[in-house]
């Protein structure tokens, strides 16, 4: 696990989060923001696992600093082997460091017992579809003063 440019994630994003789909938008316009914080995880030379994070105005705590998490992506034929887990506690060590003190994320519904089990809650009545995908997302977030790391959950 390490920090990378959103470049070297961008396929890994489609591939994923987009079914390969090459009309399908896989680039955020805060990229390539120094705030911003993109971590892959590597299998040789490979790119299994992407996160990025964004310096972002929370939906729940706002007065917190926070950074929303995007284009969470694990490749399929790892899913299940604790890239998640992984990908996210590397991140989750840096922003620590930066004085983050909240992150947040629109978590698809089916990725939603990944967060709750490494740490992550949800926002009750937050449920929504996305406009991108038009798959069911559920609004989460999570309070870094906590000392559980992300993969104790077996993420």
């Amino acid at each position: 696990m390490r920090r990378v440019s959103a470049e070297e994630l961008l396929a890994l994003r489609r591939r994923v989060l987009r079914a390969d789909n090459p009309e399908s938008s896989v680039e955020d316009p805060r990229d390539a923001e120094a705030a911003s914080r993109h971590f892959g995880g590597f299998l040789g030379p490979r790119v299994v696992a992407s996160a990025s994070w964004f310096s972002s105005l929370a939906p729940v705590s706002p007065e917190l600093r926070s950074y929303q998490l995007r284009y969470m992506a694990i490749d399929l034929d790892v899913q299940g082997r604790g890239y998640g887990g992984l990908v996210v506690d590397a991140a989750l060590k840096e922003l620590r460091s930066l004085g983050v003190e909240q992150v947040w994320a629109n978590a698809r519904d089916s990725a939603l017992g990944f967060y709750v089990a490494t740490g992550w809650c949800v926002v009750a009545g937050s449920e929504h579809l996305s406009h991108e995908t038009q798959l069911p997302h559920t609004v989460i977030f999570r309070h870094l003063s906590d000392a559980t790391p992300s993969g104790a959950g077996g993420g």
